[in-house]
């Protein structure tokens, strides 16, 4: 387990209630799944390790191009699916056979597995990890440990 995973939990906990804002990152304010993620890795790392481009809510499906996994992989360590721990950040596709688009934290593993996301139409909020949404992880990072 990351030693960092306790205290990614907790940041991402204390953003639930954050109205769910397109391309925003800001803790009470609003914040998009990316922007949960951006906010909890300056509260947990420091600052972020690069500057994010504009980007449209479908993720360039049209395109095809899997710029979200793209960026996780240049800054996340990847894990295997199935070595869950806390703190580890989930990547989901939402339809088969379309891109990567929708990020969340694991908050719970186990039985009563869950993790913290923002979407559309909804604040920040603790869902269970259930089959659903298990089915649509598609790859699993954590935080690195130390700078690179």
């Amino acid at each position: 387990m990351s030693v960092l995973g306790p205290r990614i939990v907790g940041a991402a906990r204390g953003w639930i209630g954050t109205p769910y804002l397109h391309q925003a990152s800001c803790r009470g304010a609003g914040t998009d799944c990316l922007g949960l993620l951006r906010g909890v890795w300056r509260e947990v790392r420091g600052e972020e390790p690069e500057a994010i481009p504009p980007y449209s809510m479908d993720w360039s499906e049209p395109a095809r191009d899997e710029q979200l996994w793209q960026a996780a992989a240049r800054h996340l360590v990847p894990k295997a699916l199935g070595d869950e721990a806390p703190g580890d950040v989930l990547l989901f596709r939402m339809r088969q056979g379309m891109v990567a688009k929708h990020l969340g934290l694991a908050a719970e593993i186990g039985p009563k597995a869950s993790f913290i996301h923002a979407y559309s139409g909804h604040a920040v909020l603790e869902s269970p990890l259930s089959p659903p949404w298990r089915r649509r992880v598609v790859a699993r990072f954590t935080f690195p440990e130390e700078c690179r």
